[in-house]
C-alpha cells in the first residue's frame, strides 16, 4: 500500500511539472487550410480561446515554417484536402520529424476518412464547422504529448543509474544472455548423464554377466548351428533365451543376442518343423543364416 501511494504522489508531481511547465494561455497553434475563408474563422475560434496562432493556406509552407521554427509551436491543426499536398502526408511527415500533437480538419466525416488520419497517427480528428466547446479543450492533446514524453524519459533516466533492472545497458543483457545460455547448457549435460545412469542401472542384474551390454554379436554357421540345437533340444514352446543360452555355453553371448537372434529365426524354425515328420529324437535342422 505505501508503495502504491508513493508511485501515486511521483505521477501526480509529474503532471504538476508538466502542467505548470506549459501554460495553456497562450499555446502556439500552427493552422493549415487551402481555404482562406476557413482558415480566417478558424483563426478566429483559436484565438477566442486565448491559443497564439499562426496560419498559412500551403501545406509545403507550413512544413518549411515548421522545420524552421520546430521549437515555436506546440500542437498542428491541418486540412486533409488540400492541392500542394495531402493532409495526411503532412501528418506523417510532422509526426516523424517534429513529433508534435496533429489535429486533422476536415468536411468529410465518413468512417474510412476518419480512421485513415488516426491511424496516421492524428491525435484528433475535427469535423467542419468546428465548434468552439471543442477547441478550448485541444490543450490537453499537448499536456498528454508532454506528459507520455516525460514518463518516457524518466524511465530511461531510470535504467541508467540502475543497469541491473531489467531492460538496461547492452553490455549487462548480453551478460544476462550468455548467463542463461550456460545454464541451459549444464541442465542439458546433467540431463544426459542422469539418463545414462539410468540405463547403465539396468534392471539389478549388474553381477550377472549375460545381463552386461557387449557389442553386437555376428552370428556364424557354428555358432546359429548350436543355437538350432539348442532350441530343438528345448522344444520351440519352451525354447526361452536364457534356456538357450545355458545349454549354448559361449561366453560371447548375451540374453539380448539370444533373444533377438530368436526373434529373427522362430518363424523359419517353426515352418520346417511343421514340415519334419514327428520324432523323439533331435531334430537337426540346418538352413543358411543371413
Amino acid at each position: 500500500m505505501a508503495m502504491e501511494n508513493q508511485k501515486d504522489h511521483l505521477r501526480d508531481e509529474e503532471e504538476d511539472v508538466v502542467i505548470n511547465r506549459f501554460p495553456i494561455v497562450g499555446m502556439r497553434v500552427l493552422a493549415v487550410d487551402d481555404n482562406p475563408t476557413c482558415l480566417k474563422v478558424l483563426d478566429k475560434l483559436l484565438r477566442q480561446c486565448e491559443y497564439n496562432v499562426t496560419t498559412t493556406t500551403n501545406a509545403i509552407e507550413a512544413l518549411r515554417m515548421l522545420r524552421e521554427n520546430r521549437n515555436n509551436f506546440d500542437l498542428v491543426i491541418s486540412d486533409v484536402d488540400m492541392p500542394d499536398m495531402d493532409g495526411f502526408k503532412l501528418l506523417e511527415t510532422v509526426g516523424l520529424e517534429m513529433d508534435l500533437p496533429v489535429i486533422m480538419l476536415s468536411g468529410h466525416s465518413d468512417r474510412n476518412t476518419v480512421f485513415k488520419g488516426i491511424s496516421h497517427g492524428a491525435c484528433d480528428y475535427l469535423v467542419k464547422p468546428v465548434r468552439l466547446e471543442v477547441l478550448r479543450n485541444i490543450w490537453q492533446h499537448v499536456v498528454r504529448k508532454q506528459t507520455t514524453a516525460s514518463k518516457d524519459q524518466n524511465k530511461v533516466s531510470n535504467e541508467d543509474r540502475n543497469p541491473n533492472i531489467s531492460g538496461g545497458n547492452g553490455q549487462n543483457v548480453l551478460e544476462n544472455i550468455v548467463e542463461q545460455n550456460k545454464n541451459l547448457g549444464k541442465r542439458k549435460k546433467d540431463q544426459a548423464e542422469e539418463e545414462e545412469n539410468e540405463e547403465c542401472e539396468g534392471t539389478g542384474d549388474e553381477d550377472d554377466p549375460s545381463s552386461q551390454k557387449k557389442p553386437r554379436m555376428a552370428w556364424s554357421v557354428d555358432l546359429h548351428r548350436k543355437f538350432v540345437i539348442a532350441v530343438n533340444q528345448l522344444g520351440l514352446e519352451k525354447a526361452v533365451p536364457k534356456k538357450i543360452l545355458d545349454l549354448m555355453k559361449d561366453e560371447r553371448l548375451t540374453r539380448e543376442n539370444v533373444a533377438s537372434h530368436l526373434q529373427i529365426s522362430a518363424p523359419q524354425l517353426d515352418l520346417e518343423r511343421s514340415q519334419a515328420p514327428q520324432c523323439q529324437h533331435i531334430h537337426q535342422v540346418q538352413f543358411s543364416v543371413s
